[in-house]
């Protein structure tokens, strides 16, 4: 041991090194900062003071504790499982966007232990006393309602415990994959009977169209041979008017012979010369063209009558 240096002196530094670090600490644990978007929950002794706001604060050492609230936007995804009027099991995803009112910090703090647990459940209370009284088409319709109707229910439950709903969307509702299968298969059956149907009104009217088109091409001929035998029946009364002048004596019965005897020798001749023709027996005396006229004549004579 040194001259001079006693044991006392130690224990003073001692002690005077443990009160700077205690100061320190002291100091240390009087200040603390609570950031943006964050309350802080002040209790002494256990027993709940005051809300801190985002900044620095103080606290009195070794007598209060902090506890920090998350004033941020949250979501909690619910997957609830129910049956549709129909009896068709679907799975309905819910998707809750909630927050801590900053004015009722205390409430939310102290009176949920877990709010998104709180959540779920009354998530599936609200969706099975909605859901399952209406059919699996109408709840496809609804989907905005259902999400109206739950975020309703919410709002005036999670109100008392500090929290405010901003939106509960139902992202989907998800059938049994056998139902949607069948559902798929209506569809396209549904589709396919459309389409049938638009097949038979495609053929319905081109065959219409097509009739329309005959008739009208009937009618167009029909005129075209009735313009036809009236211009032949003009041209043989002008050959007729002109052989009478020509020929004194003459009548028209005679004219209509001799018509019909060129007509007659035409005939043969293109019968004779047009090869790959059928052949046709015709009778080749003189008098056949005078019993054809007569047949002719009685022909004409008869339609007259009639």
């Amino acid at each position: 041991m040194e001259p001079g240096f006693e044991p006392t002196g130690v224990f003073v530094l001692f002690v005077i090194g443990v009160a700077l670090l205690f100061v320190l600490v002291t100091v240390f644990k009087s200040f603390y900062t609570v950031r943006t978007y964050t309350a802080g929950v002040v209790e002494r002794f256990g027993k709940f003071n005051r809300v801190a706001r985002p900044g620095l604060q103080f606290l009195v050492p070794y007598c209060e504790t902090v506890r920090l609230v998350d004033l941020q936007v949250k979501q909690a995804i619910v997957n609830v499982e129910t049956k549709t009027k129909d009896n068709v099991f679907v799975t309905i995803p819910v998707s809750v966007q909630y927050q801590v009112v900053e004015a009722k910090v205390f409430d939310a703090f102290y009176k949920l232990s877990d709010p998104q647990r709180q959540i779920e459940a009354y998530v599936y209370s609200s969706i099975l006393g909605h859901v399952p009284t209406l059919t699996l088409d109408v709840a496809f319709e609804q989907q905005q309602q259902i999400s109206a109707a739950v975020k309703k229910d919410l709002d005036v439950v999670m109100d008392n415990f500090g929290y405010n709903i901003l939106r509960a969307l139902v992202t989907d509702i998800v059938p049994d994959a056998k139902v949607k299968s069948a559902m798929n298969d209506i569809n396209a059956a549904q589709r396919e009977q459309i389409a049938a149907q638009a097949r038979g009104e495609a053929e319905k009217i081109m065959k219409v169209k097509q009739a329309e088109a005959e008739a009208e091409s009937k009618a167009l001929q029909g005129d075209g041979t009735a313009r036809q035998r009236q211009a032949i029946i003009k041209g043989l009364q002008a050959s007729v008017e002109e052989f009478k002048t020509a020929v004194e004596g003459s009548t028209a019965k005679d004219i209509m012979a001799m018509v019909l005897m060129t007509q007659y020798f035409d005939t043969m001749r293109e019968v004779g010369v047009v090869g790959k023709s059928s052949t046709i027996f015709l009778p080749s005396s003189p008098g056949t063209v005078n019993d054809l006229m007569t047949q002719i004549l009685a022909g004409f004579q008869g339609s007259k009558t009639s």
